[in-house]
């Protein structure tokens, strides 16, 4: 509780862009999801076409979030409205903050599992992280960088609407479904 009061003291004059972009991704509106890739195609087409350095691209992203955090704060009240905040904006702000609470403690909590595995069976550490660093070096050797840096942005931006949906559920209970009816029929046909 006290992570996730300190984490909205920090965002509170994020406020509103924060609920404006929780709805977004969550799809509240049909034409969301349309909007969000076309925002994303367009960004990274002109990344393709201008074709900065390294080091240009980097300056000018670091350059517009610290564009972003001077200027939000204080244009944000004036772009959304009032600086009144109803229950409902407060409590969905506080879950907002919740889940990024959560979502980090998820991710430090696997990085800890990560070297739990390295101390406790440093053989099965090594194998497992020489075989995934290999497939993802096969995958990277095989796709364009930015093609592929493309598709994960777009599938991390468009993954909370397909999971506030019912999408993603949908399909892993399919998978599951394809994956029990093949080893039933596998034991079938081993009987």
């Amino acid at each position: 509780a006290s992570e996730t009061a300190s984490l909205e003291e920090q965002l509170q004059g994020w406020g509103e862009v924060i609920l404006m972009t929780d709805k977004v991704l969550r799809w509240e509106r049909a034409w969301f999801p349309l909007a969000l890739m076309s925002v994303v195609s367009f960004s990274f087409l002109m990344i393709y076409y201008l074709d900065p350095s390294v080091l240009s691209g980097v300056s000018c992203f670091v350059m517009f979030l610290c564009l972003a955090d001077y200027l939000v704060p204080a244009l944000a009240p004036r772009i959304f409205g009032s600086n009144k905040w109803t229950t409902e904006q407060q409590q969905r702000f506080h879950e907002i903050c919740s889940n990024l609470v959560k979502s980090r403690r998820r991710i430090v909590g696997w990085w800890k599992r990560l070297f739990t595995l390295k101390e406790e069976k440093p053989k099965m550490y090594f194998m497992t992280m020489v075989f995934t660093l290999a497939v993802v070096a096969w995958i990277g050797q095989q796709v364009h960088n930015l093609f592929l840096t493309y598709l994960i942005v777009s599938f991390l931006l468009l993954f909370p609407g397909l999971n506030q949906h019912g999408i993603i559920t949908k399909y892993i209970g399919m998978a599951k479904r394809e994956i029990n009816k093949l080893l039933k029929h596998k034991e079938k046909k081993n009987e």
